[in-house]
């Protein structure tokens, strides 16, 4: 079952393809930040932190305040 809000009814676009278009956004995003040599912000399930992933493989957690 699709829900439409009133945003939806106006342009058009499912709740479904926003959500794809997002993601692959932050994809494309993230492909031009390792070809730029810049990190890109990750969260580790398995610690429950957020890093942030150099190029070279290189993690630094971000330190809690």
């Amino acid at each position: 079952m699709t829900v439409t809000n009133e945003l939806d009814s106006t342009c058009g676009i499912s709740d479904e393809e926003l959500t794809v278009r997002f993601k692959e956004s932050i994809r494309i995003d993230n492909e031009i930040r390792k070809i730029k040599g810049l990190p890109i912000a990750k969260y580790d399930k398995v610690e429950k932190r957020a890093y942030l992933e150099f190029p070279d493989g290189r993690r630094e957690y971000v330190i809690k305040k």
